[in-house]
């Protein structure tokens, strides 16, 4: 009963009283090439193959082949199976049109959150790639004299990166692992002082990494830190969350 319903409710554009028969039947067949594109394209946008959709939905990769032919259209709730595969609603697989309130939000999101991190992998590895151009550049040309060895632009590459994410993190990410980051930055430009002493001035200066010490003891107390306007917004919000009750 429940499921004829929901039938209904999806498909009752096509049993309208105002449509002939022939009006109907060119509605199924234009709702039919609009399913069969839409799931057509969502699947080739996933890079996913007929096969392993059908094994997501229990069917045959032949129903699907009919499917996306536009032979055939699946019962209502595999239309909502296949929406929630694609992390779309029912409405984008049944309209040529498509606006953005037809992608759920939380598959939304997950695309959000996947090109920033893409945005911020790319934007580290452009530092990488800098540092191993330089150290190709330097190491074709032995008569240009360093101070230090062309590896050393690896380590010079670093602290940038972890600045990058840093930034990024605090951008677009969670500031609790800012702390983790601001902790790792420290101790790699203490390294890398360290290393730049020891590769240039020949001296083992091993006690520079003793400022580590009390700089990771302040970042740990300044991450236990609360925001005084956060407990004052939430006290004031659970003041006022319900009148107060008349005492008789």
């Amino acid at each position: 009963m429940e499921k004829s319903k929901r039938s209904r409710e999806l498909y009752c554009v096509f049993r309208r009283s105002n449509l002939s028969r022939k009006e109907r039947k060119v509605y199924m067949d234009d709702l039919y090439a609009i399913f069969a594109r839409n799931v057509a394209e969502l699947r080739a946008e996933r890079k996913m193959t007929q096969a392993q959709l059908a094994a997501l939905l229990n069917y045959s990769d032949k129903a699907i082949s009919k499917w996306e032919r536009g032979e055939a259209l699946p019962d209502v709730t595999v239309v909502k199976q296949i929406a929630d595969t694609f992390g779309v609603t029912v409405d984008y697989l049944l309209k040529s049109d498509h606006a953005p309130e037809d992608y759920r939000a939380d598959f939304v999101d997950r695309r959000i959150r996947r090109n920033r991190m893409l945005i911020t992998a790319i934007a580290t590895t452009l530092v990488w790639l800098i540092a191993t151009f330089l150290f190709l550049v330097f190491n074709a040309l032995p008569q240009v004299v360093l101070p230090f060895e062309t590896w050393f632009f690896f380590v010079y590459a670093l602290s940038p990166s972890i600045v990058l994410l840093l930034v990024f993190n605090s951008i677009w990410g969670n500031s609790r692992f800012n702390f983790a980051i601001i902790s790792a930055l420290v101790w790699a430009v203490l390294a890398t002082v360290f290393l730049s002493i020891l590769m240039i001035a020949s001296f083992n200066l091993w006690q520079i990494f003793l400022l580590g010490i009390p700089a990771q003891c302040i970042i740990m107390l300044w991450s236990g830190l609360k925001n005084p306007r956060k407990g004052k917004e939430v006290s004031h919000a659970s003041n006022h969350a319900a009148p107060p009750s008349n005492v008789e």
